[in-house]
């Protein structure tokens, strides 16, 4: 993420999500064209006063946050624990994490695995010594699947459990429309109702797309293996994407991941941002955003 912002977690846009098999260890073999929006939680570090490191929430969803009981066990707090134990003498003692969440919470976006990767960037850059890459990536791993594609916060093809990772071939750039019901769904209960767990893969262009007609046309072939039981558990989501594919503009619209955030794309900033108008005055208690996608 040369010359971006390192504190922004930017939210990750699952384009699609094929489920291929289930291993022996209960994990699944997923398959995946990620993008990352250019709007996110915001992770920040400062020197604490008292004796230990904290975590301070603050954002529109800190309290959903701190309701759920997630707060005290955030992947923020254990990705300075894992910092700390690989590289002992590397950082001031205590910090204050804060955390301004402004996504909503189990969405969906990779939230927070973004979170994570975020601390571990931020952590990274004030260590006392240099942090190889490598190294920063194998703790990403071990905070969980998703954050070390969170970690480098570009377009990639996701496969295995989600940690194979490959750049994604050149992509036309496009905006997103983003809307989430308010409701979080259980990414657990959500596979479990999958009606078959061995679907088929896709196969991206190795040359990539140029124009976002052709990019929604492929897509269209593609699919969420996700989305029927997210539906059946939350029908909101379904109702939210109808009226998604029929905004002025849009060329795709999917859900995210295992929901229950939906994204639409369009051709430009300025457009989606029109489309977001509109879709609030259609789904007023909806989560609605626009936004550009990071290069």
């Amino acid at each position: 993420m040369a010359g971006a912002d390192i504190g922004l977690a930017p939210a990750k846009i699952n384009l699609n999500l094929h489920v291929l098999g289930r291993r022996p260890d209960g994990f699944h073999r997923l398959q995946s064209l990620v993008v990352f929006a250019r709007l996110g939680d915001r992770v920040s570090i400062r020197p604490a006063a008292g004796p230990d490191d904290r975590l301070v929430l603050a954002g529109p969803f800190a309290p959903v946050l701190a309701e759920q009981a997630q707060g005290d066990n955030n992947l923020v707090m254990a990705a300075l624990s894992r910092f700390r134990e690989k590289f002992p003498d590397a950082l001031p003692h205590p910090l204050t994490l804060e955390l301004e969440k402004n996504l909503p919470v189990a969405a969906g976006m990779g939230g927070g695995s973004a979170d994570a990767a975020a601390a571990l960037r931020l952590l990274a850059r004030m260590s006392r010594h240099p942090v190889q890459p490598d190294d920063l990536m194998a703790l990403a791993a071990s905070l969980g699947s998703d954050v070390p594609v969170c970690l480098n916060a570009r377009a990639a093809l996701m496969e295995g459990t989600g940690t194979r990772l490959s750049p994604a071939p050149p992509l036309p750039p496009f905006a997103l429309v983003l809307a989430n019901p308010g409701k979080g769904l259980s990414t657990a209960r959500v596979f479990d109702g999958l009606a078959r767990r061995d679907n088929p893969p896709f196969a991206f262009p190795e040359r990539g797309v140029a124009r976002l007609e052709r990019l929604a046309d492929w897509l269209r072939t593609t699919r969420n293996d996700l989305e029927p039981p997210a539906i059946a558990l939350l029908p909101e989501t379904g109702e939210g994407l109808a009226h998604m594919r029929r905004l002025p503009g849009s060329a795709f619209a999917a859900m995210s991941g295992s929901g229950a955030t939906l994204f639409a794309l369009f051709a430009n900033l300025e457009a989606a941002r029109r489309a977001a108008e509109q879709l609030r005055k259609e789904l007023p208690g909806y989560w609605i955003a626009a936004a550009d996608i990071l290069p």
